[in-house]
């Protein structure tokens, strides 16, 4: 008999949620989105060290070490990402350029890089919709985190000009709510 297996199944229910960020509809039907998971505790934990780095630059990064603990006290990580390559093609103007223009302007690298093409940011956003409904629909716990995309950007972890972190966790109470700085 094994008591509380639950948290054995996080990580077969996270490769579900990379399915969901995969087959999100894409402008264009063109994916310029990179998936990772991570499971292993040492590498959550180098995360996590980095978002305590960042949490030093001053006041307003101290939530960087909030979820820095949400992050150790997660079972998984699904980590989406934005890797541009090129516009979409149809010169809406939203990022500030034309499709042409974007490509020559050069980036500037902050906590992301860019400009990007604000139609490859709504594919973004629709596969990080997607992966959370799944994680819903199979009551893992989550939230979306800029702060763990920072930190995996700064230690060179995966591509992409733009990355985003969902911690995944099952416990009794919803870990990532009813947060204090």
């Amino acid at each position: 008999m094994k008591i509380n297996p639950e948290k054995e199944a996080v990580e077969k229910l996270a490769y579900e949620l990379l399915v969901s960020a995969r087959t999100a509809p894409k402008a264009r039907g063109q994916d310029d989105i990179v998936l990772a998971l991570v499971i292993k505790r040492e590498e959550m934990e180098a995360i996590a060290q980095e978002m305590e780095k960042i949490a030093e630059r001053g006041e307003a990064f101290k939530f960087f070490k909030r979820d820095a603990e949400n992050l150790r006290n997660s079972e998984a990580l699904v980590l989406i990402s934005l890797d541009f390559k090129r516009p979409v093609g149809v010169n809406c103007g939203a990022c500030g350029f034309t499709c042409e223009s974007i490509l020559k302007v050069t980036k500037q690298k902050l906590d992301y890089e860019g400009p990007v093409c604000a139609m490859r940011l709504i594919d973004l956003g629709i596969a990080i919709g997607s992966a959370v409904s799944k994680a819903k629909d199979l009551c893992l716990d989550n939230r979306v985190m800029y702060t763990i995309g920072v930190a995996v950007k700064r230690l060179g972890l995966m591509p992409g000009d733009i990355i985003l972190g969902i911690p995944l966790s099952v416990k009794g109470k919803n870990i990532y709510f009813d947060r204090r700085f």
